[in-house]
């Protein structure tokens, strides 16, 4: 099973990333748990300096923007195949 983290303050940013990939999670029919990390302190432990950020299974693959879903579906696909 994955673990996808969204890492952000809860802005409209950090909310919308979190909502595109729930919707990549269901539209491939995984199983995940996505985590919220809203404290900033967190974030150096994942190399994220500006929110939105994504990490998948301790990986980080996206901050300071939201990815499309095209790029959303890459990163929980590799991530699948390192598995």
């Amino acid at each position: 099973m994955l673990t996808i983290k969204v890492l952000g303050s809860g802005c409209a940013n950090c909310k919308r990333l979190e909502q595109l990939t729930r919707k990549v999670i269901g539209d491939l029919g995984l199983e995940a748990e996505v985590i919220k990390v809203t404290d900033p302190t967190k974030y150096a432990d994942y190399g994220v300096m500006s929110t939105p950020g994504l990490v998948i299974n301790e990986k980080t693959v996206s901050s300071g923007r939201i990815p499309s879903i095209a790029e959303i579906t890459s990163f929980v696909t590799t991530a699948l195949s390192v598995n």
